[in-house]
């Protein structure tokens, strides 16, 4: 896949991934998602699978 393209994946996975945690734990207001814990596993998920789209990784042969 196209490095340009799992950057860019990689970081929309991390920003939404850290705002559905933030909204898990409580610290945005004004959602379903405020205060569920569901909600902080996802992200926590979301964003872990944005970090590893985000570093770069050697080439196979």
């Amino acid at each position: 896949m196209n490095r340009k393209l799992l950057v860019g994946i990689g970081i929309v996975l991390l920003v939404v991934g850290g705002v559905w945690t933030a909204q898990g734990l409580g610290y945005l207001k004004g959602s379903f998602m405020t205060g569920q814990q569901l909600w902080t596993t996802i992200g926590l998920l979301c964003a872990s699978a944005g970090v590893m789209m985000l570093i770069p990784w050697p080439k196979r042969r």
